[in-house]
């Protein structure tokens, strides 16, 4: 799969931020007030067959501790892909804003039931509660064409 320019730049300007970040002097971050965060995804999707997508997503995460946060996301992609992804996450916090998110789920394309696993990864920042998160995921789907979601999200801590 050839990777799109945005996505190599994505890479290159979240990656050198994220281990720079160091967990013994970061600040107090929204979880320690609720466990509970939402954010809604922009995003393009891309896959080798059918290119780039528009997509739109909402992520929940119930933060369990430090390191681990539970979730569930769902994503549309539009236009010629036309096809919706319903995954089980595990946030694992690196630091309180590197994230890798992992986990399975199911895709619903072109009359198909689709098994997928995502891998990915964001930085989260936070701004008086509320939070703007670059993000890099990829998702494999058995005996189909993989995808690359390269996206935004803003959320907001209840």
């Amino acid at each position: 799969m050839r990777l799109p320019f945005r996505v190599i730049l994505f890479v290159l300007l979240i990656l050198p931020n994220a281990v720079r970040a160091s967990t013994a002097n970061e600040e107090h971050h929204h979880w320690q007030q609720s466990p509970h965060h939402l954010s809604l995804l922009v995003a393009t999707t891309n896959t080798d067959e059918h290119g780039d997508a528009f997509t739109l997503g909402v992520d929940y995460e119930y933060r369990v501790n430090d390191f681990l946060g539970i979730g569930l996301v769902a994503e549309y992609a539009f236009g010629d892909i036309e096809a919706f992804t319903y995954l089980a996450v595990a946030d694992l916090h690196i630091t309180n804003n590197f994230i890798a998110q992992v986990g399975p789920g199911v895709e619903f394309f072109d009359g198909e039931e689709i098994p997928v696993a995502r891998v990915g990864l964001l930085y989260e920042f936070e701004l008086s509660g509320l939070t703007l998160s670059p993000q890099l995921h990829y998702d494999y789907h058995h005996d189909h064409d993989d995808a690359i979601v390269a996206g935004l999200a803003f959320g907001i801590a209840f």
